[in-house]
């Protein structure tokens, strides 16, 4: 019975019953920031005897979701395979990590395969065919202050064929390379855009870039949202600097583990207020007491740009706000923020839909914290313009949940799919796996719930996804399937 059912949603626990589960099987424990740290149940001999306190403690329970991570042996799972491997030491079995899926395994190794083919091709940038060819790959890549002795730090290299920079990731078990992220420039018109692509895939993709750089006595940290910010960091103000692996759309909870022993950590995402919402939400998971956050502004742009400008990026740390605010301010300390309004009032009104001019006339964009309902009569295309609205905004890295109660999720997925293609792909299905790979990569989830559901069960479900996924646009299609027809005459 510890063993949650395959098909049902594993159960929540709280922090306190994890401590008393603790507690009563003799397991020593002390409290982290974001997690509680143990010994491992992974690296020990005699499955029969107790955990001692002298061991290492380095296995990490999330204090919100229960799951855990051992970044000695990199097992993890979900607080009831914690259990599980618990009740098997007792009968003396030595415990086993829970296993991934076979085919989760062979496309992680053929994904570590593929890595490893393409780092072996790529060259170190020093090592170009002239000095001419390495100029003009940094001035592409607008890292041209950027030394090299930090890009050899950090193992930079650049593929010729795809025109991409290549950034590690090395395992902190081993520093066996476990992938890659590349990336290009694409110039449209004035502008430049950088385009990522990982192996693994996105979602399996959780490198810290710089972890291995990390010493065990560090314990203040600058967290970015981009490699070459890293190494802007490291280079301008020598300070131990970590890359977030999707920027500032995501902080996964398998992450927070490796970032228990920082006492201080100043978050320096982006500069723009995307990046600042995103700061203050990673703050939370983090705990406020020990983060701090750089404030976007024209002084204050990502450390990357602070280091071409010549800025003292010392300074630009020293001047970072802490994240735990007291229950009242006064003006003087909310002046910036209201000034950073002003200044941005574009951004401040939230992300723009790319399909939908008009609509950004009437709502000037998608902003955190407040509630759009639309409505119309069955059949009017309610369904159909939401699933191209939501859409827009995920293409643009807008973290988005569905919660599908009237149509299954299959049907809406064909939908979105088809708007996200722009095609009919019914009669092109050799195209679907192409559109299909392309579709996957967006920060998009979907709730499982069909019909008629509990609200409370629904509004957990939401937290659940908020902490682990980061997500910052839920739609809810539609209410009245939701609640069922008996609530219809109450307040809703």
């Amino acid at each position: 019975d510890v063993l949650p059912s395959p098909d049902g949603p594993a159960p929540s626990v709280s922090i306190t019953e994890i401590r008393q589960y603790l507690r009563a099987q003799d397991i020593p424990f002390h409290d982290g920031y974001s997690c509680l740290h143990t010994p491992s149940l992974f690296t020990g001999d005699r499955g029969d005897q107790p955990l001692s306190a002298n061991a290492p403690f380095t296995l990490f329970i999330d204090k919100t979701t229960g799951s855990f991570l051992c970044t000695a042996t990199l097992a993890e799972g979900t607080w009831q395979d914690f259990q599980a491997n618990v009740e098997m030491r007792h009968r003396g079995i030595t415990p086993i990590p829970p296993a991934s899926s076979e085919e989760t395994e062979e496309e992680m190794r053929q994904a570590r395969e593929d890595a490893r083919c393409i780092w072996e091709r790529a060259l170190p940038l020093w090592e170009l065919l002239d000095e001419k060819e390495t100029k003009e790959t940094k001035a592409l890549f607008g890292i041209s202050q950027v030394s090299d002795a930090t890009l050899k730090r950090f193992g930079v290299r650049y593929l010729r064929t795809a025109r991409s920079l290549v950034f590690p990731w090395f395992s902190p078990q081993d520093a066996t390379l476990k992938g890659l992220k590349l990336v290009r420039v694409e110039k449209k018109g004035g502008t430049i855009t950088y385009v990522e692509e990982t192996l693994p895939r996105f979602d399996s993709y959780r490198n810290l870039f710089g972890l291995p750089l990390i010493g065990r006595r560090d314990t203040e940290l600058v967290l970015t949202g981009w490699e070459l910010d890293a190494l802007a960091l490291h280079q301008a103000a020598g300070v131990a600097s970590l890359a977030l692996p999707r920027g500032a759309s995501c902080l996964p909870p398998t992450l927070l583990p490796y970032l228990e022993q920082f006492k201080r950590i100043t978050l320096w995402l982006g500069e723009d207020l995307r990046s600042w919402e995103a700061a203050k939400l990673f703050a939370r998971k983090l705990s406020l007491k020990r983060c701090s956050l750089v404030r976007p502004g024209n002084l204050q742009p990502r450390p990357l740009e602070a280091l071409n400008q010549g800025l003292n990026v010392t300074k630009i740390l020293r001047s970072a706000l802490l994240a735990s605010h007291k229950s009242i301010v006064s003006f003087r300390q909310l002046r910036e923020e209201v000034f950073g309004e002003l200044v941005n009032t574009e951004q401040v009104s939230g992300v723009k839909w790319a399909r939908f001019p008009e609509l950004n006339k009437l709502l000037k964009g998608h902003r955190r914290g407040e509630l759009t309902i639309f409505t119309g009569p069955t059949g009017s295309g309610k369904t159909t313009f939401i699933s191209e609205y939501a859409l827009d905004l995920c293409m643009q890295g807008v973290c988005t949940l569905w919660g599908s109660f009237e149509i299954n999720n299959v049907r809406l997925a064909k939908i979105m799919l088809t708007q996200f293609a722009g095609r009919r792909l019914e009669d092109q299905l050799e195209l679907y796996d192409e559109w299909a790979d392309r579709f996957e990569e967006l920060p998009l989830y979907f709730m499982t719930f069909h019909g008629q559901q509990n609200i409370k069960t629904v509004i957990d479900t939401m937290q659940h996804a908020v902490y682990m996924y980061d997500i910052t646009h839920v739609v809810v299609d539609n209410l009245q399937f939701m609640m069922g027809h008996e609530h219809l005459s109450v307040d809703r």
